[in-house]
């Protein structure tokens, strides 16, 4: 009751969710004694596949028994995922004295409640000063408040496309900028490009950091990975080739995202990170709400035998690689589809060729999402489309076979509740 007391409050400090700038989250860690400046960092920034990078890297760095500090964003389930140190989650009571600390410091002045949250991170990571810092950005990077930095170990740079479009002048929504946004103030260190959907989007960032003075690190040029028969993948980069078994987590776009956490990791020679840490790595990575299959629960007990599936996919990147997975599946697939409102919902749902049904719902608790109703008639083009104002109810209405699937995406918010409902 305390942190939701003390969360309700801090999100009421400034009248905009965001405002991008670095003032405040400057002068609040000023007041803190600059605890950015005493930690060791690896910056994730991009659009796509931040979250599953640092979790292949965790993952891995936990066999190698190095301690970690993880701040992400947004949370699945509760605020507490994004303040994970020593490879734990921070508790409840902690981490409101941790808020109530900030509270305190920042004294009323305005400042968005990620800004806040943020310092708050800082502060908790700078009392484990040998700990690696897997630091995933917020909206584009330039001035986001993650970006205050004045030194780190790497930056990595995973898939760029579009998405948040409407932060960006009218004039200027393009993917061009959003590359400039994510990568042209990046730290002189080691700079992991990881792979991009085109050429076009590759050389473009190419030549955005082109002036930095980091070793960069490219996929492609740099590392790479094949898939094999019986089961496992080939990861290749300069230090040589390992074999690998498949991770514990499904998607080819995994594997691109896995092969930029081995890339990076073996990159920092000083981390020490052996074959054998790699191996059992990616046997353990835990992704939520990322393509994860719902194994058991309240609704897994609604599909009985059938897969289900919650993915917390929300702009076209991220429907495109969901929808190669899904191609690669001989069965019926079913999808259960809710977003928020400032989403292209039509570009999003054009990946998706071989649906067997659509059903779209409300997004509960979330009044930015659009109602299920406007978005079935958004996308009239699905012939086989209805909707239903719960999850329960739209599971029920499927009409599965054997062996299909049931897939729930959208919206890393609607993630949250399914998995949070279930």
């Amino acid at each position: 009751m305390k942190l939701q007391k003390i969360v309700s409050r801090l999100q009421e400090l400034h009248p905009k969710e965001i405002d991008l700038s670095l003032d405040r989250i400057q002068n609040l860690c000023k007041k803190l004694g600059n605890p950015q400046d005493k930690i060791k960092a690896i910056s994730i920034v991009g659009t796509n596949g931040k979250y599953s990078t640092i979790q292949a890297m965790l993952s891995i760095l936990k066999e190698a028994n190095l301690k970690c500090n993880v701040y992400t964003s947004p949370h699945i389930r509760s605020i507490n995922e994004r303040f994970v140190y020593n490879n734990d989650e921070l508790n409840n009571e902690d981490l409101a004295n941790l808020l109530e600390e900030i509270e305190n410091a920042n004294n009323n002045e305005p400042i968005t409640f990620f800004e806040i949250l943020t310092a708050a991170y800082f502060l908790k990571a700078s009392q484990y000063p040998e700990n690696i810092n897997l630091i995933e950005s917020g909206l584009f990077f330039r001035f986001d408040a993650t970006n205050i930095l004045k030194n780190n170990l790497a930056s990595v740079v995973t898939s760029i496309g579009l998405d948040h479009l409407d932060w960006l002048p009218k004039n200027d929504q393009n993917v061009e900028r959003i590359i400039f946004e994510k990568t042209s103030s990046l730290l002189n260190s080691n700079i992991i490009v990881a792979k991009q959907s085109n050429k076009k989007i590759a050389d473009n960032i190419k030549k955005t950091i082109s002036n930095n003075r980091s070793n960069k690190v490219f996929y492609n040029e740099n590392y790479s990975f094949t898939m094999q028969e019986n089961n496992f993948f080939y990861y290749e980069d300069q230090f040589g080739g390992i074999k690998l078994p498949m991770p514990n987590v499904k998607g080819q776009f995994q594997l691109e995202n896995i092969s930029t956490a081995i890339a990076t990791l073996r990159t920092l020679k000083d981390l020490n990170i052996k074959d054998y840490h790699i191996k059992k790595g990616v046997l353990k990575i835990n992704s939520i709400g990322r393509l994860q299959e719902i194994k058991s629960g309240k609704l897994k007990a609604l599909v009985k035998d059938h897969k289900l599936f919650v993915d917390g996919s929300h702009n076209p990147l991220g429907a495109k690689v969901l929808n190669e997975y899904l191609e690669s599946l001989d069965c019926n697939k079913h999808i259960i589809l809710g977003m928020m409102a400032n989403k292209d919902h039509n570009e999003y749902m054009s990946f998706f060729k071989d649906i067997a049904t659509l059903t779209t719902i409300d997004i509960p608790n979330q009044p930015n999402s659009i109602k299920g109703k406007e978005l079935k008639n958004k996308l009239n083009s699905f012939s086989n489309i209805n909707y239903k104002e719960s999850i329960e109810d739209a599971i029920k209405s499927i009409p599965v076979e054997e062996n299909d699937i049931i897939l729930i995406t959208g919206s890393l918010y609607l993630a949250g509740e399914i998995l949070n409902l279930n």
